[in-house]
């Protein structure tokens, strides 16, 4: 008992003190002194890109700070990878506006409250996970799930920006592609000098990063066109801006919330736990791959949930691992977490001091950054190459694709459609098995009699069933047997190839059991062979051997052929099972 409450305590402070494995590292000059360059350099990125990403979510843009201070931070001393830059996202931040978008039309004071409930929330199911080490459950989401709902949601995050960048007030349809219509048939009343404005953002960041690839784009392009708001009084020829930003850190407050609340949010919660996590370890894994670090799922999903969770706390939303903010961060040489908390600082520090010079920010720009920061996303090759792999996981990627657009903003309907065609679709696979007879090949293996045309013995057959034998697919195996024996009146001895079962359940000892007794039956000679330890321990404990007999059982196919024939001798012929034949 002692030993495991040891264990118990030695695992929770490894669990909430990984920081120590880089925190010595810092003693280091030269260490420290990338660490504070990465540290500057993904905050100068960061800062108009959180107000970009809150914009997004339906929230106003200091929000976006809010969740890049402390999150950040927190994220980078309780994760295990030490150059994941934690913060506002682009998927996350639609997932937040349709999540909270219905909540609002009822309840616009109490907006900014569930978007810090839904980030207590979502914090709270990754620390769960975390701690319980339940990382796994993230591999529901299969990878045709994730690119088939990261292309659409790329597209709705790029054409919800449309009506900033024409200036125009759409009205909200019920779904997406009704806005669109809708903006479509605004387009005569665009704000000309909005969309001037907002061409010359997307311009500034397309050429500044292909000319100056090492400077800051988004910085460069917020710089220019807040002075040249501020020069042409922009707000004053009608053109919108972030306007006053709040001063100082946020406060820490528990949001009020209702058992109703929890009730509305827990399925999209879940949702975007899971997927905020799907993006933060993939970078994450990235990135390690490289730098040949320790990485740890649950670890992660420790630091990722207490972010979100600080998010909630201190007036912030929703936030994950960004992939264009971690690889800035990587290029930038960061060495440790360290580099995040200086991230982390440097936003603190533009909330006391320099948000009087975010007014005149056009939002026209903060759109054309968001655009330029999805348009990456859109990728159709792995959609390609997922149906090269496996038609099915085509068949997933293309469906959420679509049914991901179709259902816009209710975007778990993608998700979640998602995950039921992929465990549908592997259960069907796993329903039908490859089944085949053997035979003796020239090379002097057992192979697959029908394809490669080698001649079987009429009075012994070989059959190899390939796949898990449980409760989906026990019928299958055994219609197919029996189909088999049916078609071949002769036969004496069937010997059954388990080497590929590495399960069995109730059903499937069950089945076994059937299909012995139905051969004694008709005065056939039943055999297992090659069954793994952990199957035939299984037909032990379940006293199906005791019932078979144990001499039933044999290590190899041409063990149990050559007890076959010194059993019933010249009824058989096993020639095409120990000799090379072939037609």
């Amino acid at each position: 008992m002692g030993s495991v409450v040891t264990s118990f305590i030695s695992d929770l402070k490894d669990r909430f003190t990984p920081y120590t494995e880089w925190l010595g590292d810092l003693k280091n000059p030269k260490i420290l002194k990338a660490d504070l360059l990465a540290g500057l350099t993904v905050a100068l990125v960061l800062i108009p890109q959180s107000m970009a990403y809150a914009q997004l979510a339906g929230l106003p843009p200091y929000v976006g700070l809010y969740a890049s201070f402390l999150p950040a931070i927190i994220a980078a001393i309780f994760g295990s990878s030490r150059q994941l830059a934690t913060g506002p996202v682009a998927v996350v931040s639609l997932m937040t506006a349709a999540t909270l978008e219905p909540l609002a039309a009822s309840n616009t004071e109490g907006f900014l409250v569930y978007a810090a409930v839904l980030a207590l929330m979502v914090g709270i199911f990754q620390l769960s996970l975390g701690a319980l080490r339940l990382g796994v459950l993230v591999d529901f989401l299969s990878h045709p799930v994730v690119v088939g709902f990261t292309n659409a949601a790329a597209i709705i995050i790029a054409s919800s920006q449309l009506s900033k960048l024409f200036g125009v007030d759409s009205r909200k349809g019920e779904h997406h592609y009704e806005t669109m219509w809708n903006l479509i048939q605004d387009i005569p009343q665009t704000h000309l000098a909005t969309l001037a404005m907002g061409m010359l953002a997307l311009l500034l960041l397309i050429y500044t990063k292909k000319l100056v690839p090492k400077f800051p784009s988004v910085l460069v392009t917020v710089v220019i066109t807040t002075l040249l708001a501020w020069g042409l009084n922009f707000d004053s020829l009608g053109g919108a801006v972030v306007g006053v930003v709040p001063e100082g850190l946020p406060s820490f407050s528990v949001p009020s919330f209702s058992f109703l609340d929890v009730k509305n949010l827990i399925v999209a919660s879940m949702i975007i736990a899971l997927l905020g996590f799907v993006e933060a370890i993939s970078v994450a894994k990235a990135i390690a791959s490289e730098t040949r670090q320790r990485l740890s799922a649950n670890q992660e999903l420790v630091g990722q949930g207490l972010g979100n969770i600080a998010s909630g706390l201190f007036g912030g939303y929703p936030v994950s691992g960004s992939f264009s903010r971690s690889a800035v961060n990587f290029a930038a040489d960061a060495r440790t977490g360290f580099a995040s908390i200086v991230t982390g600082i440097l936003v603190a520090v533009t909330l006391l001091f320099l948000t009087p010079l975010l007014y005149h920010l056009p939002q026209a720009t903060l759109a054309a950054v968001i655009v330029m920061a999805v348009v990456n996303l859109v990728k159709i090759k792995p959609i390609i190459h997922a149906w090269k792999v496996h038609r099915h996981d085509g068949v997933v990627a293309v469906v959420v694709f679509i049914v991901t657009l179709v259902f816009a903003p209710h975007l778990e309907k993608g998700i979640m459609i998602g995950v039921l065609l992929s465990l549908g679709l592997f259960l069907y696979r796993t329903m039908s098995p490859k089944f085949v007879e053997v035979a003796r090949h020239k090379d002097g293996t057992l192979r697959d009699a029908q394809r490669w045309g080698l001649k079987t013995s009429d009075t012994l057959s070989i059959y190899r069933f390939d796949g898990a034998l449980y409760f989906a697919n026990s019928g299958y195996l055994e219609g197919k047997i029996l189909n088999s024996i049916a078609a071949k009146p002769s036969v004496k001895v069937v010997i059954l190839d388990l080497e590929a079962v590495d399960e069995i359940d109730a059903t499937g000892e069950e089945t076994l059991g059937q299909i012995a007794e139905r051969f004694e039956s008709a005065g056939i000679e039943f055999y297992i062979a090659r069954a793994k330890v952990n199957v035939f321990n299984a037909l032990t404990r379940s006293g199906l051997v005791a019932k078979i007999g144990e001499e039933h059982f044999f290590r190899e196919r041409t063990e149990a052929s050559r007890y076959a024939k010194e059993k019933l001798g010249d009824a058989i012929d096993i020639e095409p099972i120990l000799k090379p034949m072939r037609i």
